[in-house]
Parts: structure tokens; C-alpha cells; sequence
């Protein structure tokens, strides 16, 4: 680390520093031992000052959480829609409010300790990478990030920061993910070779492509040009804003990158997989006319199956498949006819040498197959729980310091995941690839070097492992 990073890494920690040592005294004030204060008072030093980039949607749940624990302080909101940031304003009134996130943080650096993301895809790397080199700590929802580079360079960022890092993948930090991995580490059903994952998204609309119609006029209360932030220029249709982004290669992930990582995250976590080595996809066709399907690149797909291969350590490999749209794998023999699998949200199935197990979506209701033999049994509890759930879990370790705290998703783990996950979008946007003699060529096995985040034997692929960025965001 330069001289120049090393200070902005240590510059968040000065503030708490100073008050957490009483160098107050010197300044003639002294902090009020906690007997005095009350039981179950919290002491300023011991809290968490946060700015929230994105306050509205998801966001506005994510400042609840953060709020409701005692522990932390809402200092500073951004949001480039006003109209999304109403609820927050209020629950806040004392919170300074942006549209710019980089005004914010400019300004407020002197009195934040941390920063959290709720932001369309496509605009999550920018502002953390900037909070990180800060010295904030960041939680970030899920994907990490719109591409396969923005992640790589997100977790050695936060190696390279020493900030406390999460992911938002609450279901990280569930029962359900513990339940499995005890199991899965007792041997009982041997070891895993085969993975089926599945959503019922996307509950947007999607595989339609962009509007054809001219652009709409832009909301008073929307900075459409902050709401694009780093990527290329597009014009604004009122179909994008608030929610139907997601749908749309520029801005979104698709089903994959929506729900990939709660319902991947658990088989990740358990088998500890690492990146996959090849992947392949079908994607469902849209017929507006006879013979003839629809070419969206620009869109992603309206359902699509996706197929990975993880080498593993005793050098065999794990095979996953991911369908989405509405598809749905092959119910398991074990599976009783009028049993549910998964939820109506999803699930995964691990099978292994010796039998199989099950989950919902966020890795929920863990169950063994048949699921009779779930029942009576019982495991010793090797693992710790999370009983004050994914969002303190974060505000404590902040608190605490880098390197102090465990935590369920950070960014070395989360990292690796979003990238296994946007390894599938590569796949699903080389589908739909044309040549100059309007063929397609991407429709075949990809294989994958990690290492140098390149597919080996289709390079037009390699275009989607980042993205073009618009001068002054990076």
C-alpha cells in the first residue's frame, strides 16, 4: 500500500480512535463510564456513523435494519431520485441528504465510519470502490457487481483497505446454510458431484428488449445522468425507473444475478466451490412472428438454463445447473409427490455418493432426502449462528475493527461468488452474440481462465467481462 492509500485507510479510524481512547480529556471532556449512563444505553463511541448511497427500495429496508439495532447512526442519505427518497427522509430528518454520491463523500468523510450501497447494478462499483479508498467500511447488496472485473478488483480492494466488507445476501447469515454445511461435513451424503438450482424469476418484465419509442421526459425530481452514473450514455424511458432495470443488460444482472447469489450462496458456502472452469446455457426463444425469434442483445433472456463445472481439490468436479424463467429441475425420486421442493421462489438440491439434500430460496428450510430423514435426527452444533442477523453482524464488526469479526458474506467470499454467478451472464450474452455474417458463433461450451478472467476459446465473450466506463466516475 502507498503512503497516500495507507493514510486514507487509517483516516476512518482516527475519529473513532480518538473518542474510543479518551483523548477527549484533553480537550477537558471525559466519557461517562456505561454503569452511570443505564443499562442497555449505548455509548456514542460505540456507535456506527453510516451514509447510504441508494435510500429508496431496497434501500430503504437496508437503513431500517441498520437503525434498529441501536448501534449505528444514519449520518448522510444519496439518492438521484428524490421521489425514492422519501421514506427515508423521514425516518431520518436528521440525516444530511445528496443526489451526488461523490459530494457526499467528500463532505462527510470526516464524519462517517461507513458506507452502504443500494444502487442499481450497474452503478455499485464506483461508489464503493470510492467509500474503500476512504478507508469506510462497505455493505454492498447483492450482485457486488455488474461484471466480472468490478468484483475481482472489489475483494483485492478490501484486502488492500483492511475495511470491513458484507455482501447482501442476508440468507448468508440464516440457519439454513449452517444446517447444511453440518451435514455435508458429517458425510451423510457422501460427496457431492451434482447441484440443481432454480427461480421464478424474473418477475419483471424481460427478453422484450428496450423501448423503440422516443425518449420521455425525464422527472423533475430524477437526475437521469447521475442515475446512469459510470456507464455509456442512454436516453431516459420511464419503463427503466425505478425497478424494470434489472432486466436489461446495461444496467442489470437478469434472474441470474438477481437471485444467484441467495440460492447459489448456500452450495458455495457448503461444497466450497471456487471458480468454475466451463459453462454452457440455453436460453428461452420470444416469437412475435412466425419462424422467426426475436434478437435482443440489449435484453436478458425470458428464461434460460445455465450449466457450470467446478474443479475440486481431489481433482474431480462438481457439475451445477441454474434455471430460471420458470423452469424448474427434475423432482428428486426422495421427494414425496405432494411435497414441496424448495419454495415458490426456488431452491437447491445437492447430490452426493450417498444421498441428497434440499433448500429454499436464501437457503432456507434445510432438508434432508427423503425428508423423513430429517426428522429425529440430531447433530451437534458446530458452527456458530448469527443470532443478531446479517445487517448488525456487519455493524458489529465494524465496530470492532478489520480482522476482529467474522462475518457471513464478506467481499473475499462474496468476490468469487458474484464472479461464479456473472460466469453464467457470460454464457447467456454470447448466446445471443452474432458474427459479421450474422451468425451464432457463442453458442458453445466456454471455457473459462480464472486467473486472467479470460474465456479461452471465444474472445468476443471476453468483451462482457467488464464494461466501458464514461470519463470522470473511476
Amino acid at each position: 500500500m502507498s503512503k497516500k492509500d495507507n493514510l486514507k485507510a487509517t483516516g476512518a479510524a482516527s475519529r473513532r480512535d480518538f473518542i474510543r481512547n479518551g483523548s477527549l480529556a484533553a480537550a477537558g471532556f471525559f466519557i461517562v463510564p456505561r454503569h452511570v449512563l443505564g443499562r442497555g444505553y449505548i455509548a456514542p463511541s460505540d456507535k456506527l456513523n453510516i451514509a447510504s448511497i441508494g435510500v429508496g427500495g431496497k434501500g430503504t429496508s437496508d437503513i431500517a435494519e441498520f437503525a434498529k439495532g441501536g448501534r449505528a447512526n444514519i449520518v448522510a442519505l444519496c439518492d438521484v431520485d428524490d421521489r425514492q427518497a422519501v421514506t427515508s427522509r423521514t425516518n431520518f430528518p436528521q440525516a444530511k441528504y445528496y443526489k451526488d454520491y461523490r459530494e457526499m463523500l467528500e463532505k462527510e468523510k470526516k464524519n462517517i465510519d461507513a458506507v452502504s450501497v443500494s444502487t442499481p447494478d450497474h452503478t455499485h462499483f464506483a461508489p464503493t470502490m470510492a467509500a474503500m479508498q476512504l478507508g469506510k467500511h462497505v455493505y454492498v447488496q447483492k450482485p457486488l457487481t455488474h461484471t466480472i472485473w468490478e468484483a475481482r478488483q472489489l475483494t483485492e480492494a478490501a484486502k488492500r483497505y483492511k475495511v470491513v466488507t458484507q455482501m447482501g445476501n442476508q440468507g448468508a447469515s440464516g440457519e439454513g446454510v449452517r444446517q447444511l454445511q453440518e451435514w455435508y461435513d458429517s458425510g451423510i451424503i457422501g460427496e457431492a458431484h451434482t447441484v440443481r438450482c432454480w427461480t421464478n424469476r424474473p418477475v419483471w418484465p424481460q427478453g422484450f428488449g428496450k423501448p423503440k419509442s422516443g425518449a420521455d421526459e425525464i422527472p423533475k425530481e430524477l437526475d437521469w445522468d447521475l442515475w446512469l452514473g459510470p456507464i455509456q450514455y442512454e436516453e431516459y424511458h420511464k419503463e427503466f425507473v425505478p425497478f424494470n432495470w434489472r432486466g436489461f443488460w446495461s444496467f442489470g444482472t437478469g434472474a441470474l444475478g438477481d437471485m444467484g447469489c441467495h440460492i447459489i450462496d448456500p452450495v458455495f458456502k457448503v461444497l466450497g466451490l471456487g471458480y468454475p472452469s466451463e459453462v454452457e446455457c440455453s436460453v428461452g426463444d420470444v416469437y412475435e412472428k412466425m419462424w422467426s425469434p426475436s434478437w435482443y442483445p440489449e435484453s436478458c433472456p425470458i428464461s434460460s438454463s445455465v450449466k457450470m463445472k467446478f474443479p475440486t481439490k481431489n481433482g474431480k468436479h462438481v457439475n451445477l445447473t441454474w434455471m430460471d424463467g420458470g423452469i424448474r429441475p427434475e423432482r428428486p425420486e426422495e421427494l414425496g409427490a405432494d411435497e414441496q421442493m424448495g419454495d415458490d421462489g426456488g431452491g437447491a438440491i445437492i447430490e452426493g455418493t450417498k444421498g441428497k439434500m434440499m433448500c429454499s430460496t436464501y437457503g432456507a428450510n434445510a432438508k434432508l432426502l427423503p425428508t423423513s430423514k430429517s426428522e429425529g435426527l440430531s447433530f451437534p452444533q458446530k458452527l456458530a449462528r448469527v443470532p443478531e442477523g446479517h445487517y448488525q453482524q456487519w455493524v458489529n464488526a465494524c465496530i470492532a475493527g478489520y480482522g476482529k469479526n467474522k462475518l457471513s458474506s464478506p467481499f473475499d467470499y462474496a468476490g468469487p461468488l458474484t464472479e461464479t454467478i456473472l460466469m453464467g451472464n457470460l454464457a447467456l450474452r454470447s448466446w445471443t452474440y452474432k458474427d459479421a455474417n450474422n451468425k451464432f458463433t457463442g453458442r458453445k461450451k466456454l471455457l473459462w481462465d480464472a486467473k486472467n478472467m479470460k474465456i479461452t476459446n471465444f474472445d468476443p465473450a471476453n468483451e462482457f467481462v467488464t464494461k466501458k466506463y464514461r470519463d470522470g466516475w473511476l
